[in-house]
């Protein structure tokens, strides 16, 4: 099956594609595929992650990024990489369709390329395709309530929230550890209730999990699978008797159609929601560069406003700035064709979403901190600022975990001030494409 490209002036059908020379590649590969590949698939290396932003290593890749788009008119640009040739996308309306295009056209997993992450979805939604893939995202959903605006035990979790934060603001000075120990803690009792609120031992088999991931198939597979047994038995522990508004529960709550495990996502959600400590803490730090996007904010917890949309925003503007995965990859499942090229079944493809997401040419201030752009109307389709994906690879549980952030960002900021913060971010220039995150420190003050 071939997919037409739209409206835009294509190539002739069978034209060869356009490839990225010899300097052209060794370059993408040693400024933006080998440091994402260093910094971490999975989950973030926060040594790795203090290293690039003393150096700005961003800067680097998103100038390999704009040469390659200037050199070849937005065209889609072939380039080897790390794990074979990949499609690289630059132009708008070729993201659009990116993000457009049906599952069974663009899957989310690049077949062998990425087996090692399986380990951390080997019965999940997103390796998944066909009927199967459909049966475990009506089991996903159940649990996550992307449909709806706010989570309907949200209450529940707001109670669990305002629990665990209130170590965070018993100091005076808040740091990334303690946070993430909190975060850690929630994403166990939101997840599978609070006897599992403890179990450090669970949270040290799915770290292994994740980090071994990170090594793209260094580790030896059977190894990931003993541990994931291990996990999986642990689980299923907890979910036997979670409290009813837990994910678990709520994935238990309904007959499942045959040959899909229910809590084949649990463990996936555990890790998820630990990695929004980073979005929390990032978002604070911007807050606190922003006294009076602070004001507004602190003002809207104050008067207890429905969903917190403002505060929200500034969240999902941290996520655009700083997005926890700066490139999103899809794999084509049938013959595709872009601007009249055609590619088979099988070719990876590309969207840097990271740089697109900064890009000044395209996207107003695109470097600064903008927490409105998000109230616009239309403002979460908008295929240039896509941190959570779209269409229908867009991550089923994007609104849940803006809740969650915003709801520890509201206990953070209940009755507090952020007076100062490190590293200090200088407002009046474009702020940088990294921050070392495992280095921020907040400084809490009464009003």
């Amino acid at each position: 099956m071939t997919h037409s490209t739209g409206t835009r002036e294509s190539a002739r059908p069978g034209t060869a594609p356009v490839r990225a020379g010899l300097a052209e590649t060794v370059r993408f590969m040693a400024t933006h595929t080998l440091p994402v590949f260093v910094r971490g698939v999975a989950s973030p290396r926060f040594g790795v992650v203090s290293l690039y932003s003393r150096v700005n290593q961003p800067a680097w890749s998103n100038a390999t990024l704009r040469a390659m788009r200037a050199r070849h008119g937005g065209a889609p640009v072939m380039v080897r990489a790390l794990s074979g040739d990949m499609l690289v996308l630059f132009d708008e309306e070729d993201v659009a369709r990116f993000f457009a295009e049906p599952m069974d056209t663009l899957a989310m997993d690049a077949k062998d390329k990425l087996d090692s992450l399986s380990v951390l979805e080997p019965t999940g939604v997103i390796c998944s395709h066909g009927r199967l893939r459909e049966d475990r995202r009506e089991v996903n959903d159940r649990a996550l309530a992307p449909g709806e605006p706010l989570h309907p035990d949200r209450t529940a979790y707001t109670a669990v929230v305002e629990e665990e934060c209130r170590p965070l603001t018993a100091a005076t000075v808040l740091g990334f550890p303690l946070l993430r120990t909190a975060l850690a803690r929630i994403s166990r009792r939101i997840v599978l209730g609070d006897r599992a609120a403890d179990d450090g031992e669970l949270a040290g088999w799915l770290t292994a999990l994740r980090d071994r991931a990170n090594w793209m198939g260094r580790s030896r597979p059977e190894d990931s699978r003993a541990l994931y047994a291990r996990a999986e038995a642990r689980i299923a522990r907890y979910a036997a008797d979670a409290p009813p508004h837990t994910l678990a529960a709520r994935a238990l709550s309904a007959p499942s159609p045959e040959g899909t495990d229910p809590l084949g996502q649990t463990h996936h959600w555990l890790l998820a929601i630990d990695v929004l400590a980073p979005i929390v803490i990032r978002t604070l730090l911007l807050l606190a560069a922003h006294p009076a996007e602070q004001d507004e904010v602190r003002a809207e917890i104050a008067a207890g406003t429905p969903g917190l949309p403002r505060l929200r925003a500034c969240v999902q503007e941290s996520v655009r700035l700083y997005p926890i995965v700066p490139d999103l990859v899809r794999v084509t499942r049938a013959e595709t064709e872009w601007r009249g090229v055609r590619h088979p079944a099988g070719t990876t493809v590309l969207v840097p979403i990271g740089f697109h997401q900064r890009d000044p040419e395209r996207v107003p201030g695109g470097h600064l901190f903008a927490p409105a752009r998000w109230l616009a109307p239309g403002a979460d389709a908008d295929p240039r600022t896509a941190p959570f994906s779209q269409g229908p690879g867009r991550c089923p549980g994007d609104r849940l975990g803006l809740l969650l952030s915003s709801l520890v960002c509201a206990e953070v900021l209940r009755g507090n001030r952020i007076t100062g913060a490190r590293p200090a971010l200088d407002t009046g220039r474009p702020l940088p494409g990294i921050v070392d995150t495992a280095g921020i420190r907040l400084r809490l003050g009464r009003p």
